[in-house]
């Protein structure tokens, strides 16, 4: 995952905006959308101010992956993956939730 994939990524779990993160990392916001945009290489101070403002190690950020993480945050990082599949899955009626989980589970046994 790309560094501006993930934080991204993580606005969204955390309900906040980009114009937020300007805010509160004193990085221009036309900056920021142009960096998004482009994807372009993040200076490392930059890093960690937006690292800092997400409560999040740059590690992550760069990675998508943390090796601090301990056995009780597993969770927290599996729904930050899976958070727009499980938005996804949220939106849809009852009967068709049921019938995704019947294909994920058969899926799972033929794995087997």
């Amino acid at each position: 995952m790309e560094f501006w994939e993930t934080v991204e990524n993580e606005l969204k779990f955390q309900g906040k905006t980009k114009k937020e993160l300007s805010a509160n990392t004193g990085i221009n916001l036309q900056s920021l959308h142009k960096s998004f945009e482009r994807n372009s290489e993040v200076s490392a101070i930059n890093a960690v101010k937006i690292a800092n403002e997400l409560g999040v190690s740059v590690e992550y950020l760069v990675t998508g992956q943390d090796s601090s993480l301990k056995r009780e945050n597993l969770d927290l990082h599996r729904y930050r993956e899976y958070s727009s599949l499980i938005s996804q899955l949220d939106s849809l009626p009852e009967n068709q939730k049921e019938l995704v989980k019947s294909i994920i589970s058969k899926m799972c046994e033929w794995g087997k």
